[in-house]
């Protein structure tokens, strides 16, 4: 009797620890997946969609992604130099 309610005592105390490392776990890999946005926004790529949204289908059209005003001055440097190369 008791030996089956330690049992079961241990399997309910190791479900939730296991519950409790899946969340931390998809904590960290949405803070993993926010920080890498961050970086690829600054150097002006796309953010990377989530697989998991991808598989169920809860991908949409990504989000319009607004350019820093670095990379507004790039392209004018830019352009300025090809509109005197071609002059």
């Amino acid at each position: 009797m008791i030996q089956s309610m330690m049992n079961w005592l241990s399997r309910h105390l190791r479900s939730r620890y296991v519950l409790l490392l899946e969340e931390d776990v998809a904590r960290l890999r949405a803070e993993n997946r926010a920080l890498v946005n961050s970086l690829l926004g600054t150097a002006g790529f796309p953010p990377v969609l989530p697989e998991d949204d991808a598989r169920r289908g809860l991908v949409g059209l990504p989000p319009v992604r607004r350019r820093t005003w670095t990379q507004i001055a790039r392209e004018r440097e830019a352009a300025a130099g090809r509109g005197a190369a071609e002059k």
